[in-house]
């Protein structure tokens, strides 16, 4: 598997087709090339970071191969960007980018690449969205052509390095969780090389995946097979010595047991307890996937409470100790979760420019991986704690303020990206309420009036459901409203119920069937992210749809 999967996908990108593009999104031609020579390494490299590991391979694998992505892209681009087909292209891309990185990294990503070529923001957010149907389509053609198996996806990838190291800087692969370009690039094709081995061969190397590990595992492997050699040695003697005594019984008299036979005894019963060591070999730590995380918020009194999740104890210990040197034993709050999963916290060796922030009464502060979100009075210009993150932890990270109106508008983008997307027969509960869960409705606070930058999402959810409903499909849905945990939990509860009705109201107003729909508060329940920052109590501030039980 020697291709260049960048140059596949940047062929398909005609001239024309690049033509199209930019008339379309209202960039120069070439402006648009150089956001596509920026984003195609960039979401292959999140790819990469993917397949390193056996159930991110099989993910991907299973995502690249569905029915959903189109094997012929590049045949049919020319005809897709013109026209109505460019809607149902963008479309396509929104879905399979948040298959390649979660939708807050895809991004930070397109910022970074829009900060780096003067593209606008959106303009750019649509190319990475055709960059990466094209590359799922190049991909899937690839392995149908080639009868490719899942174990060969990480070997393809990995072939890949060359081709994305010129394109892969230190901004782009923060933004992309990645950590530094420099030690990503280092690591990930050894990881991908292990879970290549380890889908191709899982009897001979079961979970063990991480390249640290290859030698180990090698060892491990020649034991068990030597462990099996004396099991079957000691079967062997078993029944020799069976048959000997049987055969004494019968005849009456002793026989030596042959030399032959009572070595094999003697070499399986030496062996039993090797292959019981080997048998009791513990598993193998998972390879990490997920972002280290952590939050604070601090109380008027200057007071921290912070929630955490780490990948081992000897960083727990590391927060701990610095916690209790800081504020002293029992003067801070702090629940903090091991979670072997977990990749090493990037930002562990900078706490110590961290810890005056935790000092700061009504500062608010989320580092997910590489991205650092300032709330509260840590967001505030005058104090200048921006700008001192940024110093302190350099490029390789993306730091910023969480923006209400830029929430919103993301969240938009994305409803009307999928909604799109959407067939028009397609009156499924479950894909209609993932759907209608994309859009935001950022009521005021103590209002229970839907606000009028949610009023368009709303009717094109009505639209939806009056159609389901007139074809014979009626979509049967409960729509629960949920508050953030900011006042008292009574009231909390009156108000979620209150929005739940209004938005259901709002509906049968524009023509869906009032017993298609119920309206249900629960309050502060069940949130869906940290109350300690903005941005999750904005998160849990929401009107979440499923289907009717």
């Amino acid at each position: 598997m020697s291709i260049n999967v960048i140059q596949l996908v940047q062929g398909a990108l005609t001239e024309s087709v690049l033509q199209q593009l930019a008339t379309r999104f209202g960039v120069a031609p070439e402006a648009a090339k150089r956001v596509i020579g920026m984003v195609a390494p960039a979401l292959l490299g999140s790819l990469m970071n993917k397949a390193a590991s056996p159930e991110g391979a099989r993910g991907l694998f299973s995502a690249i191969m569905s029915p959903d992505t189109n094997a012929h892209i590049v045949e049919q681009l020319p005809q897709m960007v013109q026209g109505d087909g460019l809607q149902k292209l963008l479309g396509m891309g929104s879905r399979i980018a948040g298959l390649i990185a979660p939708t807050e990294r895809i991004e930070a990503m397109s910022g970074k690449v829009a900060e780096h070529t003067g593209v606008a923001a959106s303009a750019t957010h649509a190319l990475t969205g055709v960059v990466g149907a094209t590359l799922f389509g190049v991909l899937k053609n690839y392995f149908m052509q080639h009868n490719g198996s899942v174990g060969q996806l990480p070997t393809l990838l990995g072939h890949q390095l060359p081709f994305i190291k010129p394109g892969m800087t230190d901004p782009i692969a923060g933004a992309l969780g990645l950590g530094g370009a420099g030690s990503f690039l280092a690591g990930v094709g050894a990881q991908m090389k292990a879970v290549s081995s380890h889908l191709d061969h899982p009897q001979a190397h079961g979970a063990r995946v991480s390249a640290v590990h290859e030698s180990r595992d090698k060892v491990l492997v020649a034991e068990k097979a030597r462990g099996k050699k004396w099991w079957w040695l000691a079967l062997a003697a078993a029944l020799a010595l069976l048959a000997i005594l049987l055969g004494r019984g019968c005849v009456g008299e002793k026989k030596p047991v042959s030399e032959p036979v009572a070595a094999a005894a003697s070499e399986a019963s030496m062996a039993a307890p090797a292959a019981a060591m080997a048998a009791s070999e513990p598993a193998p730590a998972p390879v990490p996937t997920k972002d280290a995380l952590l939050t604070f918020s601090v109380d008027k009194a200057g007071v921290p409470t912070l929630n955490a999740t780490l990948g081992s104890e000897t960083e727990k210990k590391t927060l701990l100790d610095a916690l209790t040197a800081k504020f002293g034993e029992g003067k801070f709050n702090a629940n903090i979760t091991v979670d072997p999963e977990t990749k090493p916290a990037s930002w562990l060796d900078k706490l110590d420019g961290l810890l005056p922030l935790m000092q700061l009464p009504g500062a608010e502060v989320k580092l997910a991986g590489e991205k650092i979100e300032l709330s509260g009075t840590a967001a505030d210009a005058k104090l200048g704690w921006l700008d001192k993150l940024k110093s302190l932890f350099g490029a390789g990270f993306t730091i910023g303020t969480f923006d209400v109106k830029q929430a919103v508008a993301n969240a938009k983008d994305s409803f009307m990206n999928a909604f799109s997307a959407l067939k028009p027969d397609d009156c499924a509960a479950a894909d209609v309420a993932k759907v209608l869960n994309l859009q935001v409705i950022n009521f005021t606070t103590g209002s229970d009036v839907p606000p009028q930058d949610a009023q368009l999402a709303l009717a094109k959810s009505a639209d939806l459901l009056k159609t389901c409903a007139t074809n014979g499909k009626a979509v049967k849905l409960e729509i629960g409203g949920y508050s953030d945990n900011v006042g008292k939990a009574a009231s909390n509860l009156t108000l979620s119920k209150k929005r739940a009705e209004a938005v259901r109201a709002y509906l049968v107003k524009h023509g869906v069937p009032a017993d298609a729909l119920t309206a249900q508060g629960f309050g502060d329940a069940n949130p869906v992210a940290d109350n300690s920052t903005a941005s999750g109590r904005f998160a849990n501030r929401r009107i979440e749809f499923k289907e009717q039980q």
